[in-house]
Parts: C-alpha cells; sequence; structure tokens
C-alpha cells in the first residue's frame, strides 16, 4: 500500500498559498512537461480568479518518491476562516507560509491558533525570499515569537523553517541555497508530518468537512476517512452532532483526489481523504458511518457569525427587467443550499416573509455570496450591514465583536490614520517600523467602527496604505460612533436621466450615475455636499425656445460618476437605504421610496429613541 501523509496549506491572504500548490504540482510530475496549465490551477472559481483570493477550500494529490500527498490548499482571508477550522481536522500537518517582507499578519495569527489548538505541529515555509525587501531572518524570529504568544507546546516551538520563492518554483533549506527545485520542501514534508495511524480494520467512519454539489452525481461529502475501509455499494447512515440519525443510503459513487482530478475508486481506508455520493441530506459536520456505529465524531466547533444583513426581493419600480429569479422563495431556497456548504453563514427569516437575515464572519463573505447570486440570475435588495451584540451572561452587560487591524502606512498618512480610528473607538496597542520603509500600526478597533471605513483609508494614504483585519472578540459596548457625515441626492421623477440635468447638478455634489439610465422616485443619485438629504430631478431636459443660439451655448461635458462595488455601496448606504442588486446593476435607493413614508418613518424613530 502506498505510504500517505495529509497536509493543510494556511496562511494570510495572498503570502503565495495557491502559487505553490501550483509549483508542488509540477514538481512531482502531476503535469506533463508540454501541459500548459493556468497559473493558481487550484483557484477554479470565478470569482476566486477575478478577485486572485481562494474562497472555498480545496484538494489535490501528489506523488512524490512512492508517497502520495494530500494537499489541502485553504483560504487566506479572515472572512472564510469557517473553511480553514474544519480542515484541519482532516490533516496531521501544515505548512504555515509567509510572506518574506510583510511576516506575520492578522490572518496568520488566527489560522495558527487553530492549528496549534488541535496539536499540529507546523512547518514554516517563508515565502517570496526573492523581494528587494525580504528579511527572512527576522520573519522567522517573528513567528517564533508568535508561537510562544501562543502557547505553543516545546515540541511545536521546535518547527522546521523553509525558504521558498513559489513563483520562481524552488524551495531550500537557507534563502541563498541552490534555489532549483522544491525537493527541501517534500523532504521536510516526509520527514516531519507523520503517516494516519488510524485504526484500519474497524468498522468504517468519516466526519463530513466539505460539501458540494455535482449535477451527475448530486450531492457529493469530502471527508478524512477516520476509521476501518469503506467501499463502493456499501450501505451507510449518517448521524447528526448529537448523535440523530439523519438518513440512510448507499454509496454511489467514492472518489479519491489525484492531482486536480477526482477520480473513482472501489475503497479508501483509514486516513485517506474522499468524496462520498449517494446521500441526499447529511452535511456538514455529520459522521458518515457503519450502520453499526452510535457514536458521533466529534466536530470542531465553528466562531459564530459576527455581522448580518437583510436579503429581500426587489420591490423597485424597475424590479423583474434584468433578473430571472425574483420570488422570495427561489431566494430562500437558495440561500438554504448556501447555509447547508458554508457552516460560517447563518440564515433566519424575519417577521416580513419576504426578508432573510443572513449572518456572517465579514462584509467580504457576504458580497461574495450577492455576486454569486447575482450572476445567478438574482434580484435582491440588501440592507446596511450591522453587527451581531451579544449580552454578557454573568453581568447582562451588552458586548460587541471588536477586530485586530494591521495597518501598513507611510509615515506622512500616520496622523490621519489614527485620528480616523480613534473617531471610530479603535484602541491602538502597537506601533513599529514595518517592511518596505512602512509604519506598522495595530489597533483593536470595534467591527461597527470599520464598515465603510476602506474606502476613506485609501483616500488618506493615497492609495498606498494596507490594511488587514481579524476577529478578535467581544468586549463591552464602546458606544455611539459617528456614521457617515454628507446626505445624498434623491431622485424625485421616474424616467432616463438627462446629461443636462445632470450638469445642473454638479455643483450639489457627486454624482453616482451617468446621463441616459434609468431611475426612479427614491433612488440615489448623488452624494450632497452637505449634512442633510436633498430631493431633485434628474430628468430636467433644457428649455427649447424658437430664438437661435449664438453659439455660445456650452457643450454639456460631465464629470464621470461615482461607480461603487458592491461591497464599496453596502459599506456607503445608512440604515435607511438598501442596495438593490441585479444582474446587470447595482442602484442605491432609499429603503421607502414615497418621500412621505420617509418623513412618517424618521419621525416614528425619532418617537423611539
Amino acid at each position: 500500500m502506498t505510504e500517505l501523509r495529509n497536509i493543510a496549506i494556511i496562511a494570510h491572504v495572498d503570502h503565495g498559498k495557491t502559487t505553490l500548490v501550483d509549483q508542488l504540482l509540477k514538481h512531482s510530475g502531476t503535469f506533463r512537461d508540454n501541459q500548459k496549465v493556468e497559473e493558481r490551477a487550484m483557484d477554479s472559481n470565478d470569482l476566486e480568479r477575478e478577485r486572485g483570493i481562494t474562497i472555498l477550500a480545496k484538494c489535490t494529490s501528489v506523488d512524490w518518491k512512492g508517497t502520495r500527498i494530500n494537499i489541502v490548499d485553504t483560504p487566506g482571508h479572515a472572512d472564510f476562516g469557517g473553511e480553514v477550522e474544519r480542515i484541519l481536522s482532516m490533516v496531521d500537518g501544515v505548512l504555515l507560509l509567509v510572506d518574506a517582507a510583510e511576516g506575520a499578519m492578522p490572518q496568520t495569527k488566527f489560522v495558527l491558533t487553530k492549528a496549534l489548538q488541535i496539536g499540529l505541529k507546523p512547518i514554516l515555509v517563508i515565502n517570496k525570499v526573492d523581494k528587494h525587501d525580504a528579511r527572512p531572518f527576522e520573519v522567522q524570529d517573528e513567528v517564533f515569537d508568535l508561537f510562544s504568544v501562543l502557547e505553543a507546546s516545546d515540541d511545536q516551538l521546535d518547527f522546521q523553517t523553509i525558504f521558498a520563492s513559489a513563483k520562481n518554483g524552488w524551495a531550500d533549506d537557507e534563502p541563498d541555497g541552490a534555489q532549483e527545485n522544491m525537493d527541501a520542501l517534500f523532504k521536510q514534508i516526509l520527514d516531519c508530518v507523520p503517516v494516519p495511524t488510524e485504526d484500519k480494520t474497524g468498522a468504517f467512519s468519516m466526519l463530513a468537512t466539505m460539501l458540494d454539489a455535482d449535477p451527475f452525481l448530486g450531492r457529493v461529502l469530502t471527508g478524512r476517512v477516520h476509521t476501518g475501509t469503506v467501499k463502493i455499494n456499501t450501505s451507510l447512515k449518517a448521524l447528526s452532532v448529537d448523535g440523530k440519525v439523519i438518513e440512510t443510503g448507499r454509496i454511489t459513487k467514492l472518489l479519491s483526489f489525484r492531482g486536480l482530478e477526482r477520480v473513482p475508486v472501489n475503497e479508501a481506508h483509514a486516513g485517506d481523504l474522499v468524496a462520498i455520493a449517494g446521500l441526499s441530506v447529511a452535511t456538514v459536520a455529520d459522521t458518515l458511518c457503519d450502520p453499526s456505529i452510535t457514536e458521533p465524531l466529534v466536530a470542531q466547533p465553528i466562531d459564530p457569525p459576527t455581522l448580518a444583513m437583510t436579503f429581500s426581493i426587489n420591490n423597485s419600480p424597475l424590479a423583474g427587467t434584468e433578473g430571472s429569479k425574483v420570488t422570495s422563495r427561489v431566494i430562500r431556497d437558495r440561500l438554504l443550499r448556501e447555509s447547508e456548504g458554508n457552516v460560517a453563514i447563518r440564515i433566519t427569516e424575519t417577521q416580513d416573509k419576504d426578508a432573510f437575515e443572513v449572518a456572517g464572519r465579514g462584509e467580504l463573505q457576504l458580497g461574495v455570496l450577492i455576486e454569486q447570486m447575482r450572476r445567478e440570475g438574482f434580484e435582491l435588495t440588501i440592507s446596511r450591514p450591522r453587527v451581531l451584540f451579544q449580552d454578557d451572561p454573568e453581568t447582562g452587560q451588552r458586548m460587541e465583536p471588536v477586530e485586530e487591524v494591521m495597518i501598513d502606512v507611510d509615515e506622512e498618512f500616520s496622523g490621519a490614520v489614527v485620528e480616523s480610528m480613534s473617531t471610530r473607538k479603535a484602541e491602538m496597542t502597537d506601533l513599529r517600523p514595518g517592511g518596505g520603509g512602512k509604519i506598522r500600526i495595530t489597533f483593536l478597533a470595534p467591527s461597527r467602527g470599520l464598515i465603510g471605513y476602506h474606502g476613506q483609508f485609501l483616500t488618506e494614504t493615497r492609495g498606498t496604505g494596507i490594511m488587514n483585519k481579524v476577529f478578535h472578540g467581544y468586549v463591552p459596548y464602546k458606544g455611539p460612533i459617528v456614521g457617515r457625515r454628507s446626505g445624498v441626492l434623491i431622485s424625485n421623477s421616474t424616467g432616463k436621466t438627462v446629461a443636462y440635468a445632470l450638469w445642473n447638478l454638479e455643483e450639489r455634489g457627486v454624482m453616482f450615475v451617468p446621463g441616459g439610465v434609468k431611475t426612479y422616485t427614491g433612488m440615489l443619485i448623488g452624494e450632497n455636499n452637505r449634512p442633510g438629504d436633498l430631493e431633485v430631478n434628474p430628468l430636467k431636459a433644457k428649455q427649447l425656445t424658437n430664438i437661435r443660439a449664438s453659439g455660445t451655448d456650452e457643450n454639456i461635458r460631465l464629470t464621470p460618476p461615482r461607480k461603487m462595488s458592491l461591497e464599496q455601496a453596502l459599506a456607503y448606504i445608512d440604515d435607511d437605504e438598501l442596495v438593490e442588486v441585479t444582474p446587470d446593476n447595482i442602484r442605491l435607493r432609499k429603503r421607502h421610496l414615497d418621500p412621505h413614508e420617509r418623513k412618517r418613518a424618521s419621525r416614528a424613530e425619532a418617537k423611539a429613541s
């Protein structure tokens, strides 16, 4: 039987995990010499390729000198931490990838904490050592200090370090080594990662850690075989976390990972990573097992969601004109399907049956879900993100989520950033020189204060600042935080915008829409220069007379409108506003389109407060 190793690659976003997997596949001979392979082959999802980040964890497998190495590529962004937490239960070792210039970042700390807690011993891979501002040995010392702070055991502190340039396809024991291939990394994996020691003779059991849908196979559950041997066509049952039988069935397809492919196999043994088809109800964190087993396997607890948005049907005058999926029933079915495979997302129905509260880890995670849905033909309206508070069980005190924010910024912009963060009730915890001549400032900031700040941060730092954040914990409520200071320009008419009208409105503020686009009463068409909202007419055409123009009329030249991405739009809106999302457009609007309804709602809110 082939010897086996199971490893996961964990790191902060953009430190090179997926590129490293590309090189491991290439140097193990998985690809032919003349085979054309796309860069970041593991990022197969369109959104992953566009954004340059890994969203979903994926398995692959390489053979090196008679040993099969199963590799799991995990997301690096904190919003997708739920994926990382589950995946660590499938492996016996991790490669901790750290950028040679940036060093340990918030997400590095997050994923490392999870790995150390379950007793894994990481191999440190310092990547991008060919960068001009690389400082590999300083970074190695920083990571050792991080291990100590996280209370790693003596054995975990005795980690091995590999220096690499995944982009150039080499890894070595020294930064200035031979720089020829990935052999040094393969050797460390074989030497440091233990062989799976599960019982191969007992009854079959497996914890489902990933779920996806296949058009031909149906529901496919992936996990690590915990005990025994699993064969195709055998009977099995699914147990929930509390031991209840969810369903019974038969394995219609058993798949193992070979390179980038899922290959059908007849049997798999304890310790191997496999995908099973044949069940229709079982989901992530359920135990798939032989009918004789009665006790479920222990599933890793997942950190709770910290942010929520309300997804509701599109009820604007343009509803149904751009998307094919507009009813609350299809929206509900799609959201429930998402929550089955994504354990970090929680869906609850609101009193209004046309709306659903979707809770998750952060703006990016929920933004990705909305983007996926609009590409599938859905029309939605989305509320402003809001944080989820908790009550302290002992004192009854209101608690709110805070995040550790690490900012790398040029010294000349540091004052503006510190001032902005302090108005958002953030506390500075560290300030030190960073890589690349920047200053690294660390804050603990309330999650609600960071909603919508990223755009302002880029303006304050002239686009040169880098901000990373990760969930830190819950603290007592820090009091009110000042929101958006400027008002908005609201359309008071329905029709197509007229360039002449927008040209006259430019002195009032910044436009969000160009000429010749559909608008309706209650839609936001721009930002007011002053506090307070202003209703305007974007359809007003130039009055025509029978007097010939003398040629002194100016050509209408509109300033290009401010285009917002989905995340920027969600961060911009206020509590009384919504984002209308369709396959073709992202529009901003008031929650109540009718001006009289808006006034009644604001009076009711003022009375309630």
